[in-house]
């Protein structure tokens, strides 16, 4: 038996201000407050660079961290070369925009192997791996599912769990949910990646992402 959860539109940012959600086809990631204010500036751009965004996620306060993760428009695992141009990209963007007050940091990353799955696309691209997902709300007194990932349906990701059962989990109430890294996946993995990539000479595939690059804003914003 399917069960669908339902979800709720709109969040609270305070003060009165309320935001929808960023998400406006199956390429995009689901984000609400100021994450959807700075994917909403930065994505076209990376676009038009031949990438796609995949997170974003802006920590902490006073000096807060911006990180991005993305992939190469074709879905294969960026490069080191890839992260230092999308943040020299992004970081231009953020300077003209201004949506963080004070100074910033920017970190630029490969989603990785046992990745977020932040996009209905995600969740169509690895269907049949295991994945983890966790919810906003309570359902059916959990808020932690775990099971083979089925796609994605009317704004839902679809998953079966351990004990059979499918689930529709609303991309409007999930707070995360990751791919679980198995022998499968890493084969898949493989297989997805460009033929020469760099991650083919370096090394195992799922070796290349690990390191961010990162980069500092406002004042005299400059690279570590």
């Amino acid at each position: 038996m399917l069960r669908t959860i339902p979800s709720f539109p709109v969040f609270s940012l305070g003060g009165g201000r309320r935001a929808a959600f960023f998400a406006l086809d199956a390429d995009l990631p689901f984000l609400t407050g100021l994450d959807a204010r700075i994917a909403a500036m930065i994505a076209p751009a990376l676009a038009d660079m031949g990438f796609e965004l995949v997170r974003v996620a802006v920590l902490g306060r006073e000096s807060p961290t911006v990180q991005i993760m993305a992939d190469r428009a074709d879905g294969s695992l960026i490069a080191i070369e890839d992260c230092e141009q999308i943040s020299h990209a992004v970081g231009a963007i953020l300077d003209v925009e201004d949506p963080l007050p004070g100074a910033w940091t920017l970190e630029v990353s490969s989603a990785g192997i046992d990745r977020p799955l932040t996009r209905a696309k995600d969740w169509d691209r690895f269907a049949g791996h295991l994945a983890r997902a966790e919810m906003n709300m309570p359902i059916d007194g959990r808020k932690r599912f775990a099971g083979i990932v089925l796609g994605a349906r009317d704004g839902h990701g679809l998953m079966r769990l351990d004990d059979g059962a499918e689930v529709a989990l609303p991309f409007a109430e999930m707070r995360k949910a990751r791919l679980v890294l198995t022998d499968e996946l890493i084969e898949a993995s493989a297989r997805m990646m460009q033929p020469g990539a760099a991650a083919d000479e370096n090394g195992p595939a799922e070796d290349s992402p690990a390191e961010a690059h990162k980069a500092s804003g406002k004042p005299g914003r400059r690279a570590n």
